[in-house]
């Protein structure tokens, strides 16, 4: 017997499936100045449409993960606002879950099988 969605039809039955569509640019950016008002973070308009590009590309979570080193990146540099330049900095530590997938697809060669 071949079920829908691999979940047995009795099963099926009696769940709601609901449809969601993926976060807009936009919406990515509210999340995360709503995210770095919470965590008493400052952050500069262009950061966070970088973030919002970054989520956009990649996810929002590797976008909201990104606030904690900027941040910490900004107080070393002695400020109290995340910049853009904290953001490219953490770009270039950090890598998201895709890229870092590709990666190490592309580098498979030069790792112990």
């Amino acid at each position: 017997i071949v079920s829908p969605h691999g979940i047995p039809i009795d099963l099926l039955d009696r769940l709601l499936i609901i449809r969601t569509l993926p976060y807009t640019e936009e919406e990515m950016v509210q999340i995360i100045k709503i995210r770095a008002a919470t965590e008493g973070l400052t952050i500069e308009d262009s950061a966070l449409s970088i973030l919002g590009q970054i989520g956009a590309k990649a996810t929002l979570r590797y976008a909201v993960q990104l606030l904690t080193p900027a941040a910490i990146n900004a107080r070393i540099c002695s400020r109290s606002t995340i910049e853009k330049a904290d953001i490219k900095d953490m770009t270039e530590l950090f890598m998201d879950a895709k890229s870092s997938a590709e990666m190490l697809r592309e580098n498979s060669d030069k790792y112990m099988k």
